[in-house]
Order: structure tokens, then C-alpha cells, then sequence
């Protein structure tokens, strides 16, 4: 396992880290299952574990607590908050009021008294951003957080955030966690150097494209990921954009058999091999599915390895724009753009 420093501080993260979005409901997971996934992570030497108080409700954070009693100070302990929890208007967002109240109820759930990294999972257009950055200040001067993040934050609210830290002279962003995968670029372009120049960790999830990049989605292949099941648009092959996917990922494939590297291995690889990347986000449903992403732990592709995935995916750019996170707002709600 590779180690490296998250943004500016200090902290020693692995370049693999466990996503616990599948603990639960989500992933169909159970706890002993979610346990034996947890034991093996760290025994590979994988120390950082992230999860959200959205997943499952809640119930993801409980099976991180119950699987990490006893080590708590071995981990490096990362929670999110700001995507709607239940139906009531107020349960979501970065304001101070649901900040302090949520990150209570995600300490209750884990079963610790402070996390090391709170992230807002989604940009909040309706929050300023010195009421969000003042409750996490305070949050973090009480000793209940460590470090907080952002997460999925276009390019330009990473400046506007940082550029609020200083005029109020609060605590700061330091990390961001995107999407970032060989089939989805963009954030070459515009997120990435960004976080290189403000110094950020970058922890980016979903870098085996919600399983186009396990070896499971091929040519001629019955396609039944478990993804396949809940997004079953994002797997229609009569989409040109999934379409384009496939071609991809049937030449990167090729790439990585010439290489002697599997898709996963390859994939991974990718990822971490950008200097603005600490860590990638593997989220596992069995012990099996992550045996195959930790093999991908000590893998550096070579630099003919890296310019044939260049050729076959231009650097910058996403094969499925419409599944990008980072939208402005005005972009997707008509209501925004026509007063």
C-alpha cells in the first residue's frame, strides 16, 4: 500500500481508501459482511474509511461504528452531510442549524466523539459560504471534527470558498472529493487544478465508473452489476453516450491484458497516478470485490500505459456529460434561468 500526505496536513492517508456506501440497505450488505470488509482493509493497510449520514439513512454509519469499535485511533474517519435525510425542508444543506444537529446524530451512529474529516456532500446554493465555514469552524474548535471538505464542488465554488476562509478569517476546505474516473475527466480541466493550487487532499470516489471499469460491463456480456439494477439508463446500450463507454472500455481493456494488468488494476492505477490525487474511493459489496480493487494497490502504470489510455479517453474530457455532479444549478432548473 502507497501512503501520502492529505493536502497540507500532515495526515498520512493509504492511496486506497474504503467507501461504505454499499453498508446496508444500498449494497444489500450486512453487518458481518461489512465487518469482514472493514478487517481485511485494514489489514492490507488501508486507513482511511468515508461514509455519509445519506447512505441507507444512517445505517451506514452504524455498520462503520460497530465494525470499528476498539480501533477507532488506527482510522482515519471520514463522514459527509448536506444531501437530503427523510422529507423535512430543513434535514439538508450547509446551515449552521443542521450541521450541529446532524453531525451529533453521525457521531451517535458511529459510536465516536469526533470524526477526522466532515465533508458537505453537495454545494449548497441557498447557504452562504461563511455560514457554512463558521459552523464548521466551531465544530472543529470544539473538538468535534478534525478537518472538513468539501465534496463534488465545481471549480469556482472551491475559489469562492477559499477565498471566504480568508476574508473571514475561518477555517478552510481542506480537501474536495469528486468523481474521477479513466470514462469521466473533466475535472482535468477545471476541479484538479484548482485543488493543486490551493493544496487540497483529493479523495475521489466512483473510479471504477459505477462498474464499467470491474471487467463486469463487456461486449457480448449479460449485464448485471449490481449498479445495472438500480441505474439500469446508465447501462442501456441503445444511449450513444453508454455506447461510447462500451468502445472505451473494450479497448482499455486490451491496454491492460498488453499491460498484464486487469481493468480494475488499470483503472486504479489511472487514478491515483495523477499528481493532484491522494486516494481513491473503492467501495466493496463482499470481501471478494475488494480482494480484486486491493490488488490494485501497489500498481503504477507505466508512462506507454498512461498515453494509450490518453488516446483511447482525451485528457479533460467525460464520455457521459450527463452524469457529471458539479452542474450549476441555473443549468438544471429552468425556474433559475427564467425570471
Amino acid at each position: 500500500m502507497q501512503y501520502r500526505t492529505l493536502g497540507r496536513t500532515g495526515v498520512q492517508v493509504s492511496s486506497l481508501a474504503l467507501g461504505a456506501m454499499n453498508f446496508g440497505r444500498i449494497g444489500r450488505t450486512t453487518q458481518d459482511e461489512a465487518t469482514a470488509i472493514v478487517d481485511a482493509a485494514l489489514e492490507a493497510g488501508v486507513n482511511v474509511i468515508d461514509t455519509a449520514d445519506m447512505y441507507g439513512d444512517g445505517e451506514s454509519e452504524e455498520m462503520v461504528g460497530k465494525a470499528i469499535a476498539g480501533r477507532r485511533d488506527d482510522i482515519v474517519l471520514a463522514t459527509k452531510a448536506g444531501l437530503p435525510i427523510g422529507e423535512e425542508r430543513n434535514h439538508q444543506g450547509g446551515s449552521r442549524r443542521w450541521l450541529v444537529t446532524e453531525l451529533e446524530a453521525s457521531l451517535r451512529r458511529l459510536g465516536v466523539d469526533h470524526v477526522d474529516l466532515y465533508q458537505i456532500h453537495r454545494w449548497d446554493p441557498n447557504t452562504g459560504d461563511e455560514e457554512t465555514l463558521s459552523a464548521l469552524t466551531d465544530l472543529q474548535r470544539a473538538g468535534k471534527i478534525r478537518y472538513f471538505g468539501s465534496s463534488t464542488f465545481p471549480a469556482y465554488r472551491i475559489v469562492q470558498a477559499q477565498w471566504a476562509a480568508r476574508e473571514h478569517r475561518l477555517s478552510r476546505y481542506v480537501t474536495e472529493q469528486p468523481s474521477y474516473s479513466v470514462l469521466q475527466r473533466g475535472i482535468e480541466a477545471h476541479v484538479l487544478p484548482v485543488t493543486q493550487e490551493y493544496g487540497l487532499g483529493v479523495l475521489v470516489w466512483s473510479p471504477l465508473a459505477s462498474g464499467w471499469l470491474s471487467g463486469a460491463v463487456r461486449e457480448g456480456r449479460d449485464i448485471t452489476t449490481h449498479r445495472s439494477a438500480i441505474l439500469p439508463e446508465r447501462f442501456d446500450m441503445s444511449i450513444p453516450a453508454n455506447r461510447a463507454r462500451l468502445d472505451a472500455v473494450e479497448r482499455l481493456a486490451k491496454v491492460a491484458e498488453d499491460a498484464g494488468l486487469t481493468l480494475i488494476q488499470l483503472a486504479l492505477g489511472f487514478v491515483t497516478a495523477h499528481p493532484g490525487v491522494t486516494s481513491a474511493l473503492v467501495g466493496p459489496r463482499t470481501v471478494d470485490h475488494l480482494h480484486a480493487q486491493l490488488a490494485a494497490a501497489d500498481t503504477v502504470l507505466t508512462a506507454d500505459v498512461l498515453d494509450a489510455i490518453d488516446e483511447i479517453v482525451t485528457p479533460g474530457t467525460d464520455l457521459a456529460p450527463q452524469e457529471n455532479h458539479d452542474t450549476p444549478p441555473a443549468l438544471l432548473t429552468p425556474t433559475l434561468r427564467r425570471r
